[in-house]
This record gives structure tokens, sequence and C-alpha cells, in this order.
């Protein structure tokens, strides 16, 4: 008996459209899975185990099985989409334990597209924080089960890396996808405003807020991206007229004044930096020009989201830290709404992009915080975590550009360490690209041992 958990979309799909595979098949084999190790994990908040094992036989009696992108694969769902009969919680109690009426359009895309929901995955309360935990349960790192998977598409990110699923759904509103791609070994890319539809909450965190692929090879996150960009060309991303020598700058520089990067991952930079270099693009050490007031603006735009996003929610049902930072966002609320400050910095930064096409940095300054309830833990305390260990996401969100994460190499536990790619808005096939060929230069074990 074939064993599909640890397969990628890409093997899936082709086995179902061959009919070497059955849809049912290879759900049922990620259910067991999920139900072997997710007490570990904690990567999902539900499991839809019957539902998912009868969507699965629909999509084998499918006419056009054969054609299909996505043909009987797995994904996990971030708790704060749509699921068509499911409940959204996003984390919290203070939510509705009301079902669904309808999919958000990328659950509907990639249903559409032969995929099969098995479940939705833990978030931190609103999607708020780097680190996954709360009232519905603490997703870990499957490579260092003591650390946190990162946030707030944790749960999403976890299930990838521990094999549950080949593939899962996030979004990023300032590193939510990236950090914990980061630290569960994963790719993502977070794409540029309009590539993929939002709809996340009032506003998609005034347009920071983007949707897109988890996966564990660069393949398949563009398969995915492909399905959930509806439309482009060819099923894929346009492609760079030149798309072969590519101007890269390596920077380290931290975004945030006064954070400083680790060993791991300044080395991860130079050495990706060199292998780019050695493939024949231009590479070379050029440091953004991120203004000082950088720090102060993510923090008035991140809490500002987060009080759009609980108006409507009863406060007391809110952890401390929510609130708090709820609070705090709602006198900034308007002036984050004009829009002046993201528009000021991409302003700020496009002359450097002008001279580069792709810039490389750390995902992130150090690994993720040890998993514990840090949801019960001071406001300060958690905004401080989170600034230490990833101060290189949010300017991305900001400016509403594509960047994306790819492993490289190791921690000293043994653990992924990674990279980021960034581009202007339309580079996310030449982020792809160059994502495609540190993968090939450095390949990365695809799951987590076993736990």
């Amino acid at each position: 008996m074939t064993d599909w958990a640890g397969r990628t979309a890409v093997e899936i799909a082709a086995a179902v459209r061959e009919k070497r595979a059955t849809p049912r098949e290879v759900v049922a084999d990620h259910l067991n899975r999920i139900e072997r190790l997710d007490g570990r994990v904690g990567a999902f908040r539900e499991v839809r185990a019957e539902a998912a094992l009868a969507e699965a036989e629909e999509v084998g009696a499918r006419a056009d099985l054969g054609e299909l992108p996505l043909a009987g694969v797995p994904v996990a769902v971030k708790d704060n989409l749509p699921v068509r009969g499911e409940s959204t919680r996003n984390g919290s109690a203070a939510t509705p334990d009301t079902p669904a009426g309808d999919d958000h359009v990328t659950v509907a895309r990639l249903r559409a597209a032969g995929a099969v929901v098995v479940g939705l995955t833990n978030v931190p309360e609103l999607c708020v924080f780097g680190t996954t935990e709360g009232v519905h349960g603490t997703a870990r790192n499957p490579w260092d089960p003591t650390r946190s998977a990162g946030g707030s598409s944790g749960g999403s990110a976890a299930a990838v890396a521990a094999g549950m699923a080949p593939v899962a759904l996030g979004n990023d509103g300032m590193g939510s996808l990236r950090i914990p791609a980061a630290n569960c070994g994963l790719v993502t890319i977070k794409p540029g405003h309009g590539v993929v539809p939002a709809g996340l909450g009032d506003g998609d965190w005034f347009g920071m807020s983007e949707n897109g692929p988890l996966a564990t090879t660069v393949e398949d996150a563009r398969l995915m991206l492909a399905v959930l960009a509806d439309g482009l060309v060819d099923g894929e991303p346009p492609r760079r007229e030149d798309s072969g020598v590519l101007r890269v700058a390596a920077s380290l520089r931290s975004p945030l004044a006064g954070v400083t990067v680790s060993r791991p991952y300044a080395g991860a930079v130079r050495e990706a930096a060199g292998m780019l270099m050695k493939a024949g693009h231009q590479v070379r050490r050029a440091d953004p020009p991120y203004p000082a007031s950088l720090g102060l603006t993510a923090l008035t735009h991140w809490t500002a989201a987060t009080s759009v996003d609980a108006r409507e929610l009863d406060r007391r049902l809110l952890a401390g830290r929510t609130r708090v930072h709820a609070a705090l966002g709602r006198r900034f609320v308007r002036t984050v709404a004009t829009g002046e400050g993201r528009n000021g910095l991409r302003e700020h930064l496009e002359p450097f992009f002008a001279e580069h096409d792709v810039l490389l940095t750390p995902a992130l300054a150090r690994r993720s915080p040890v998993a514990g309830p840090w949801h019960e833990r001071g406001w300060l305390r958690n905004v401080a975590a989170n600034s230490a260990y990833s101060p290189f996401t949010p300017p991305w969100n900001l400016t509403g550009w594509p960047a994306m994460t790819v492993p490289f190499g190791t921690l000293p536990s043994g653990a992924p360490c990674a990279v980021q790619l960034v581009g202007l808005p339309g580079s996310e096939t030449a982020l792809l690209e160059v994502a495609g060929r540190i993968e090939v230069l450095r390949p990365w074990r695809r799951t987590a041992p076993g736990l």
C-alpha cells in the first residue's frame, strides 16, 4: 500500500489524475497521520474527517478529474477563512460558533481545482501575533516541539511540516505566512496586492493582508499560487521578458533599529548570496534605506488593524494582549486609513528597487520563542518577543509588494533556517525562479522527522 502522507501536491495530483490513487485513499492516509500526530503538534482547531472523506469521493467521481491541477490533494485552511459548513473562530472565544454558508473565494478556487479541505488550523486570537496559541490550542514547530510554530498561520505551517497535509492556505498581514514558514522549513509566498483575492475581515488590514500558499517545495507553492490567482496567463504568474540574470541585493540590516541578526540567519544570507552569484546572477551587498520611523509606522498599522477587527466583538471575551493591542490601535485608525504612511514608505523604497530586481534578507532574526501560553502573558512582552525575532517581514505588507521565504540550512538545534526574497509588484515569478534555484543548490528535507 502506498503511503501518500509526505508526498508533494504535484505528486499526489498526478497520481490521482492517472488513476494510480483515489482521492479517498489519499485523504484517508492524511487523516490517519493527523490522528496520530496532531495531539503533539496542535496544528488543527477542527478536523473534518467525515466531511473530507465524503468530499474526496465527490472529487473522484468528477468527469474532469483528469484535468484538475489539485486532483485529490488534501489542503489545510487557516481558521480565519470561511469554509462552508464550518465555523470560523479566528483563534478567539469572542467569535460566533456559527457555520459559514459559503466558502471564501480562495477556498472555492482550491476545491474547484480538486483539493479536499481536511481541517481548519489554529491561529492566535484575531491573527495578531507571531506565535500561535490561545483558547483553541497551541501550534508547535514539528522540527522542535519545544518552540512555537510561529504565527499567525502557525497551525497551517505545522500541518504541512508534519506531513498532515501537503499544502495549506494561510494569509499574511505582518509576516503571518513567512514567519511560520521560516520556522517550519516551508516555502511560502505573500503575493503582491491584488494578485490573489483577500477578503480578510473589515478592510484586509488596510490592504496589508494577502492570502497565499504554504508548501514543502517551490513547485507546489507555484502550483497553488496559480490556482489561488485564477486567470493568470497559462496558469502561472507572468514571466519577466529578461528572466535570465537578476540583480540581487543581499542585506543583513534589520528594518527595526536595535534588533540584531543571529549568526545562523546572517550566515544563510551570505551563503545564499554566494550560491546565486555562482549561478550567474548579479549579487551585491546593499541595504534598503529603511526610514527611522518604520517601527512606529508598523506598530500603528498593526494595532489599528486589530482595532477594526475587534469592533463587533465582546471585549470581555478577548485575551488581555488582544484587548490592549486593539485599544491602542483605536487612536490610529483614522490616520492609518488615509494610506499616507504606506504611500510614503513605497516612495522611499522604490528607488532602491529600481536598481535591484530582488532583495535577499534573513527570514527571521532568531529562532521562534518557546511554545507556551503567550496569550496569557502581557502585551508588551508579546510585542517585544515578536519584534525581536521577526523584524524583516512587516515592511513588505506596508508596501504591498510580494515577498517569500525559502528554507536554507539549519539552526544549531537542527530546526530549519530560512531566507526572505522581496521584489516589486509583478515580480512573483522572478521570486519563485530565485527560490527554485536556491532549492536546487541547497535541497531541504520536505517534512520533519518522526515526532
